[in-house]
């Protein structure tokens, strides 16, 4: 059974870090393309970020460059986001999703998707 659970959420101040996992069971992470998105109260899902598989090209939103770093270990089956400089308005549930090879802008054209993990930056 395909299953992926996220976790690291959690209340921050504003500046802080976090460290989000996306761990995959039931199937292997290698074939996948991985994408982190969020969803904040009254907001359309975007997306956040994305690794496709093989090369593990990445990609970031304009908001998130050069704040958040995307990475995998597919020993580990399991996806992360590290999450520095945090702003309130990062503040939303974070998502990972998982479609084949390459990534996309279209969430979508994503396969499977986890529970998500709360993200709170407040002072």
């Amino acid at each position: 059974q395909v299953q992926l659970v996220e976790s690291g959420g959690g209340l921050v101040q504003p500046g802080g870090s976090l460290r989000l996992s996306c761990a995959a069971s039931g199937f292997t992470l290698d074939y996948y393309a991985i994408g982190w998105f969020r969803q904040a109260p009254g907001k359309e899902r975007e997306g956040v970020s994305c690794i496709s598989s093989s090369i593990g090209s990445t990609y970031y939103a304009d908001s998130v460059k050069g704040r958040f770093t995307i990475s995998r270990d597919n020993v580990k089956n399991t996806v992360y986001l590290q999450m520095n400089s945090l702003k309130p308005e990062d503040t939303a549930i974070y998502y990972c999703a998982i479609r084949p090879y390459y990534c996309s802008g279209y969430s979508s054209t994503f396969d499977s998707w986890g529970q998500g993990t709360q993200v709170t930056v407040s002072s």
